[in-house]
């Protein structure tokens, strides 16, 4: 399908009218109706992709296509954001409103323009100017988009990536554009990611007297004693691509508001982001062994694990190369090859082909008067047509 439009997209604009789209997860506040309008108009294919079970919310996604031929170089990204926190007008709230895409001082302010407005109108640009420019790519182009990275993450990406694989889509290299860059663009993608695993400990002991401790099994000593192997643990000394893992313990409760009775439950919370070295079932052993052993003789607990995310590495390569050969011409900087930081759809991409994170600075996603600099969203515009061009230029070599 030949596109219908005549002129080229702005990339701030379109950041803005994507801001204005009040898609707090897992709302689609117009975003991606708005996004698949713009997208047919460049000739895109566009597929919505609902998916709901049981106790959730049900999510709405994108798929879009440029071109039939491989390879398919896709962008993956999500257009729901978080919630605003204080609003305009309370002590400590925003200082314009979250969605109306104010420009102040060059600045871009709007909940959802680092994290991740921002980029996928930087994509969307970057592909209307190389129609504009070179006409369509030996290939094809696509974009991944769902509204639901920043909620649960079981009713989007983790959904589509099987439910396209059955319509016989493939994905041949991916780039997500997540915020990646510390405090100045072009200095910082993700390679890969660490895994996250969260536990839920219930220690049970025997209620009793503090004045009669030995009638009484502590369920907070023994708590304690669990969670102190479990922090003074040093899980490994890292990899060649990653920092050694960590273990954060989130919460620890006996709901015991008296001060002469000896709990009979306690409960804690903890979160590993694990390296390469490890998968989530090898860690899993080593938490219990460790956590048996700290208990000690007749001790009555369990432990629930739920992992976020295996941890992975798209190996220095093809993306990677480009991307910074993009920035260096771009920006002037070579950027790190990282693995820092919390995780992405990438984590469940990485399944299908391989996949690198960069997008623009993170330094205020999530936060009031979350903002991007307007001349970093056209800076990124032409590190992803240098990628663009330079990806399909090796393809039809």
């Amino acid at each position: 399908m030949p596109s219908s439009r005549t002129d080229a997209i702005d990339p701030v604009t379109f950041a803005q009218d994507l801001i204005r789209c009040p898609s707090v997860t897992p709302a689609e506040g117009g975003a991606l109706d708005l996004l698949q309008s713009v997208l047919e108009d460049m000739g895109f294919v566009c597929h919505r992709l609902p998916f709901e079970e049981d106790g959730t919310d049900p999510v709405d996604n994108l798929y879009a296509r440029l071109g039939t031929a491989s390879p398919n170089l896709c962008f993956a990204g999500h257009t729901d954001v978080v919630p605003v926190g204080r609003a305009q007008g309370e002590s400590g709230g925003w200082t314009v409103d979250p969605f109306a895409a104010t420009v102040q001082d060059g600045m871009l302010i709007g909940r959802g323009a680092s994290d991740m407005k921002g980029a996928i109108a930087a994509w969307v640009g970057a592909i209307s100017s190389r129609l504009q420019d070179a006409g369509p790519v030996p290939g094809s182009i696509s974009l991944l988009i769902t509204g639901d990275e920043e909620g649960p993450s079981i009713n989007g990406t983790k959904k589509m990536l099987p439910a396209l694989a059955e319509l016989g889509e493939t994905i041949d290299h991916c780039i997500t554009g997540e915020p990646t860059n510390p405090a100045e663009l072009g200095t910082m993608m993700k390679i890969g990611r660490r895994g996250s695993l969260n536990g839920y400990i219930t220690v049970e002991g025997i209620q009793g007297h503090t004045g009669y401790p030995h009638l009484a099994d502590n369920a907070a000593h023994r708590l304690s004693k669990m969670l102190a192997s479990l922090v003074d643990w040093r899980i490994d000394e890292g990899s060649d691509h990653f920092e050694p893992s960590v273990l954060s313990v989130t919460q620890i409760d006996v709901d015991n508001a008296a001060t002469n009775v000896i709990p009979a439950q306690g409960t804690a919370r903890f979160n590993i982001r694990f390296n390469d070295l490890h998968t989530s079932a090898s860690l899993e052993q080593k938490i219990r062994d460790r956590l048996t052993e700290a208990a000690g003789p007749g001790a009555n607990f369990s432990l629930d694990i739920v992992v976020s995310g295996e941890s992975f590495l798209t190996p220095p390569g093809l993306l990677s190369d480009l991307l910074t050969d993009a920035c260096t011409a771009v920006t002037g900087h070579k950027p790190d090859l990282s693995t820092t930081g919390g995780t992405s759809d990438s984590r469940f991409i990485k399944d299908y082909c391989p996949v690198v994170d960069f997008g623009l600075v993170g330094k205020t996603m999530h936060q009031v008067d979350e903002r991007v600099a307007t001349a970093d969203i056209v800076a990124l515009t032409a590190i992803y047509r240098h990628v663009i061009d330079a990806y399909f230029k090796k393809a039809a070599a």
